[in-house]
């Protein structure tokens, strides 16, 4: 069984979850306290050294990074409807899996970060920073979801639940995007098991 380290406000760890319900496959999760700081401590640093979450073990098998978990997961288990073998269909849901990761994520970050977590001594120029951000890259993603069901085309898959993560992390700031296309877009995967029992309890 795999072993999915883990901290429930962690859009990272919530999207490998996600998965694991949505493919009915069993896992066991460790709590790791990052209110605490518990992702800093040595025996944690050991596991993972970049001392974030999720980590996944599998056997000797160490996975840091929440997107190559969701790609190892899907293609462990043969999941072709979360990662299709169609080349043209693979290539998108690469590119926005890629897109969340490198252009997105560093302004959820920026903002949830430090207006939720870090309170008063959160960094108002970090703020400022990802708000910025974010006028240009809601368009891109408004824009993509104009004319296409999900991220890949017709069907949902793990580019999906990967950039709806940053969205619910978005609404602990209530910077939820309000755009129609993406609206509609994050309530279809919302309301997906999988995703409602990632969330925070």
């Amino acid at each position: 069984m795999y072993t999915l380290y883990h901290y429930p406000y962690s859009q990272h760890a919530r999207r490998v979850v996600a998965l694991f319900e949505e493919a009915d496959i069993e896992y066991n999760l460790k709590h790791i306290a990052m209110d605490k700081n518990e992702h800093a401590s040595k025996e944690y640093a050991s596991i993972n050294p970049n001392e974030q979450v999720p980590t996944l073990i599998d056997g000797d098998l160490k996975i840091h990074e929440s997107n190559a978990i969701l790609r190892y997961v899907c293609t462990k288990h043969g999941l072709s409807e979360w990662y299709p073998e169609d080349l043209e269909i693979r290539a998108n849901v690469e590119q926005w899996l890629d897109w969340n990761q490198c252009r997105f994520s560093p302004a959820v970050v920026d903002i949830v970060l430090n207006k939720v977590f870090m309170g008063e001594h959160g960094d108002k120029l970090a703020i400022k920073r990802g708000e910025e951000n974010m006028r240009n890259l809601i368009p891109i993603l408004d824009k993509k979801l104009e004319h296409d069901k999900y991220l890949a085309g017709d069907n949902p898959t793990i580019a999906d639940i990967s950039v709806a993560s940053n969205i619910f992390q978005l609404s602990l700031a209530e910077a939820q995007p309000t755009e129609s296309n993406i609206d509609t877009w994050y309530q279809r995967i919302s309301q997906r098991t999988g995703f409602i029992k990632s969330l925070p309890q």
